[in-house]
């Protein structure tokens, strides 16, 4: 077994390091963040760090790098207060990769990657069209995190739709049948399969799966 500790970490060349530590926390959800700014101008951005935060209320957290590297997404859901969240399917994957260049902030990604801007009423921020499981969230906090000047954005889940039926007698949201793919490090992307659900754990009683 290879170990590495501080001082080797702090030695490697920097595109080394970040994709080491990016790819080693392990797989994650990718979703495309969809915002406007108070002209209408719309933006649309790949997030890999996107986290439940809490049911109840619905809470879902992300972060946002420091604001010199992505401005647009931050600066979007803070004068909007709206934005969403869009699940990523194979069938537009290297259009949702795209995303990750650096835009002019009067550019839509939206129009510069071939993806389709939907809007619901009430709603101030696009959704991705093609998107098979997508929410709108009201911001809540922003949270500084000053050891590496990016930022914690929790919003409350206004609005959620879906574009099938994956949604289990139970509440559970199938996202393999929904086709929601997951990723690694900043550039590597998986489709999922089910291994099996299990039922709430209890002491001394062996869980059993349910499907």
């Amino acid at each position: 077994m290879e170990f590495y500790n501080t001082s080797v970490i702090q030695s490697w060349e920097r595109f080394y390091r970040a994709n080491f530590i990016n790819s080693l926390t392990g797989f994650k959800s990718v979703s495309l963040v969809g915002t406007a700014d108070e002209s209408g101008n719309e933006n649309l951005g790949i997030f890999s760090s996107i986290v439940h935060i809490g049911s109840d209320p619905a809470l879902v957290g992300y972060i946002n790098r420091p604001r010199m590297a992505a401005p647009h997404t931050l600066a979007n859901i803070e004068s909007n207060g709206i934005y969403t969240i869009n699940h990523i399917q194979p069938s537009f994957l290297e259009q949702a990769h795209q995303t990750s260049a650096k835009y002019p902030p009067e550019i839509s990604e939206f129009e510069s990657v071939g993806l389709t801007p939907e809007y619901h009423e009430n709603i101030k921020a696009p959704f991705v069209k093609e998107s098979n499981v997508k929410y709108a969230l009201s911001l809540k906090e922003i949270i500084p995190i000053s050891h590496n000047d990016t930022f914690l954005v929790i919003g409350k889940i206004e609005v959620v739709q879906l574009g099938g039926n994956f949604v289990s007698p139970d509440g559970f949201i199938d996202l393999n049948k929904a086709g929601s793919i997951c990723s690694n490090g900043i550039d590597s992307y998986y489709a999922t399969s089910s291994i099996g659900r299990y039922e709430y754990a209890k002491p001394g009683k062996k869980p059993q799966k349910i499907n």
